[in-house]
């Protein structure tokens, strides 16, 4: 019985080991992270050479984002209701604090050339004059009556005006750049040295006794405690206003807080005394 032949078959090949990868593999990792190293160096060099100074470098746009802010910011206040919430009370508050520093002494008068300012359109003051009529061609509202007014009081009244239609909350700057040479003109009548008419200064305040005594003073039959101004309506169609004024009190015991400012159209009359010795 012939059995089989069993014929072996081809040598077996023996597969790599794995191992000697590994190794590689260990040694090859320092390797890589030391070139990364060089290379970031040797670009930070590089950027420091005055080769590449001309190369743009980034920066953070810092201004850009900061003027952003500040704008959104006065966006916010003008644009926001006082009663609504986030912080929009304190600007108002300090917007507030701004205007009670206005001027509360000097009247305007016409002629006079103010600024006028809205602090929340952050425009440059505009310039206006005091026209004949006695108003100010203001923006947004037209017309306005000015004259008589200091500006605490004329800016008081405009931020009324201005925000009952186009603000929320309107800060008004306004403040004298020039004033007139002459506020105006009274007349002097009577026992007087130079009667006639006499100009109102712009840089002081002018009163009854001050226009008799630039007026030469009282003659020698001057009433000095009787002494009559009689003031125009300061609107169209109002009744007359008098006035009397012991001058001689003033001018001789000091009394000034009895003297009388004077506007202008004020005629005032000094008579004579009734026995004359």
């Amino acid at each position: 019985m012939n059995l089989p032949q069993h014929h072996p078959g081809p040598p077996a090949v023996e597969r790599p080991i794995l191992r000697r990868n590994a190794t590689a593999c260990r040694h090859a990792g320092p390797l890589l992270l030391a070139a990364l190293f060089l290379l970031f160096g040797t670009s930070g060099l590089l950027a420091g050479d005055s080769l590449f100074t001309d190369f743009p470098v980034y920066q953070p746009s810092t201004n850009i984002l900061q003027a952003s802010m500040a704008t959104n910011a006065a966006q916010r206040l003008k644009v926001s209701s006082p009663a609504s919430p986030g912080g929009t009370n304190s600007a108002v508050s300090i917007a507030t604090n701004i205007m009670d520093t206005l001027d509360d002494t000097y009247r305007l008068a016409i002629g006079d050339r103010i600024s006028f300012q809205i602090k929340e359109d952050e425009d440059d003051p505009t310039q206006l004059t005091v026209l004949d009529s006695g108003d100010l061609e203001v923006p947004y509202i037209g017309r306005y009556p000015a004259v008589g007014k200091t500006c605490k009081e004329l800016a008081g009244a405009l931020k009324v005006e201005l925000e009952k239609e186009y603000y929320y909350h309107a800060t008004v700057i306004i403040a004298v750049d020039a004033m007139t040479k002459s506020r105006g003109i009274v007349y002097l009548v009577g026992a007087v040295r130079a009667p006639g008419p006499q100009d109102i200064p712009s840089d002081e305040v002018f009163t009854v006794s001050k226009a008799i005594l630039r007026a030469g003073g009282f003659t020698d039959y001057a009433n000095k405690s009787d002494v009559k101004i009689t003031r125009k309506g300061s609107a169209s169609g109002a009744p007359e206003q008098s006035f009397t004024v012991d001058v001689g009190k003033v001018l001789e015991q000091g009394k000034i807080g009895s003297d009388l400012t004077l506007q202008a159209g004020d005629l005032i009359y000094i008579p004579e005394r009734l026995v004359h010795f």
